[in-house]
């Protein structure tokens, strides 16, 4: 004899599927009152995981806070949250805000690189050290870079700065000459230049990833890179925001030439109804002391009213990554 479920028990374990959040949902709260983090980037340091976000303009009235910053967020487990800090603008050229934060280890320095905020076709990359992870010195060079060429509009931002074949590579997003199209390229550096501006090549005279397929919309940014044996692997954003972002994987054995795994995301928006269903975007690829790497991404399912954070595991195998 078959039991037959109630048709109102039914409803209501469809009901609790939908509305149910990740494992990992943080969402700072501080400036706006509501959650709102974005663009997350993820180091082990100094005994704890620190996470560093884009946080919007405060609603409080703190003038520290005025324009978009850097939150700062630590961790014992990389699934309970606290936010510690927040990054503050500096000077003139951070006046209307900086975000997208990448931070790198090197030794016993954090190594913070961002973007400026709200200038447009003027927005470069920065960078800024600390010894504690959260108190930054900039570089007296800023802006560190930003790409030339008739491919690009000169614009720079999201950039992801990654260790290989003994230099710096500088991946970065910009738009072409029309600023309609948000497109990527690469510089490098060598290990000894101190992340000065001087110390970056471009190079690339035309994009190195563009949108091509139909859920990559007008847009791919947002790179996060990791090395597996003789390739690169770069995580991205294709479209723009709640267009849906979703995230694709591209890969490299240069770092200068790419080819994409797919034409299908590899990360996609979630169902109606679910935590994630305007998009899943701006991926952070981190790979742990253990070696198991996690994919960060920031999600919302409310246009952009709301920007929470959650992760995902990645497994590897000899195709390249997928979702565990």
């Amino acid at each position: 004899m078959k039991y037959k479920i109630p048709f109102t028990v039914i409803i209501l374990l469809n009901t609790l599927a939908v509305i149910a959040q990740p494992e990992m949902y943080y969402g700072d709260t501080s400036r706006l009152g509501k959650a709102f983090s974005k663009d997350p980037h993820v180091i082990h340091f100094e005994g704890r995981y620190l996470m560093y976000t884009s946080a919007p303009p405060s609603e409080t009235g703190d003038n520290d806070m005025q324009g978009w910053g850097i939150g700062v967020a630590e961790s014992s487990d990389l699934v309970n949250w606290e936010k510690i800090a927040d990054v503050p603008p500096s000077g003139d050229l951070e006046a209307k805000g900086i975000c997208a934060p990448c931070a790198l280890v090197v030794n016993d320095t954090v190594h913070l690189f961002y973007q400026t905020y709200g200038n447009w076709r003027n927005d470069a990359i920065c960078h800024a050290w600390s010894a504690d992870g959260i108190h930054f010195t900039r570089n007296t060079t800023n802006p560190i870079f930003h790409p030339t060429g008739e491919w690009t509009s000169g614009r720079a931002i999201d950039a992801e700065v990654y260790s290989f074949n003994n230099q710096y590579y500088l991946f970065f997003a910009t738009r072409n000459p029309d600023m309609q199209i948000q497109i990527m390229g690469v510089a490098v550096s060598p290990l000894d230049g101190g992340f000065k501006r001087e110390s970056w090549t471009q190079k690339c005279d035309k994009p190195i990833l563009t949108p091509e397929f139909p859920w990559e919309g007008m847009c791919t940014e947002g790179a996060s890179v990791i090395q597996k044996g003789e390739w690169l692997y770069m995580f991205y954003a294709g479209a723009y925001n709640n267009k849906p972002q979703q995230v694709g994987v591209a890969k490299s054995r240069d770092g200068l030439k790419w080819e994409k795994l797919s034409n299908k995301p590899f990360l996609t928006n979630g169902d109606p109804g679910t935590w994630n269903s305007s998009e899943s975007g701006h991926p952070h690829i981190f790979e742990d002391q253990d070696g198991r790497t996690y994919l960060f991404f920031q999600g919302n399912n409310d246009q952009g009213e709301t920007w929470y954070i959650s992760k995902t595991e990645v497994g590897w195998n000899e195709s390249g990554p997928y979702l565990k």
